[in-house]
């Protein structure tokens, strides 16, 4: 059958997509930790800064923290697109594709945003390595998701 053609691939890019968030999901929780432990201490006797922020990261930008928010958050919903992935790879039928595609879909447009502020924080300037590495793992998730998604939908406009 035509269909399972894609199988594979779409079992690679699923596979590729999950170690990709894993990575993202642990350089945003260190660089989230140190954000907490290294943050503004606010209390009887301190005024806040002119320009405080609360999402306040001591290392990269002013774009840091949101992109260190965002893409936590699309990393945790590209993992539990894999839940859906992994059900939909395994019976591989048109029942399971619409749940499949949606998380995915969903996973993809989060980090299309995070990519966006990676975007912003490249143009700022002002990052160390572990972000740059976060910034490259966003942008090329973004295309990979995207084929993940067009892989498990070409398995079913081959099979009409």
């Amino acid at each position: 059958m035509a269909n399972e053609q894609m199988k594979p691939i779409a079992t690679l890019l699923l596979a590729l997509n999950f170690c990709m968030y894993v990575i993202v999901i642990s350089i945003g929780g260190w660089a989230m930790n140190r954000a907490i432990d290294h943050g503004f201490e606010i209390g009887p006797g301190f005024d806040l800064p002119a320009h405080f922020s609360p999402i306040y990261f001591p290392m990269g930008n002013a774009a840091t923290g949101f992109f260190v928010t965002f893409a936590l958050i699309a990393g945790v919903v590209g993992i539990g697109s894999l839940i859906s992935g992994l059900n939909h790879i395994r019976s591989w039928t048109s029942e399971s594709l619409p749940s499949a595609a949606s998380v995915a879909a969903i996973a993809w447009a989060l980090t299309v945003l995070a990519m966006g502020f990676g975007c912003k924080e490249i143009q700022l300037n002002i990052r160390n390595s572990r972000l740059k590495t976060m910034e490259a793992f966003l942008i090329i998730l973004t295309a990979t998701q995207l084929f993940y998604i067009a892989a498990i939908h070409g398995a079913a406009a081959i099979r009409r």
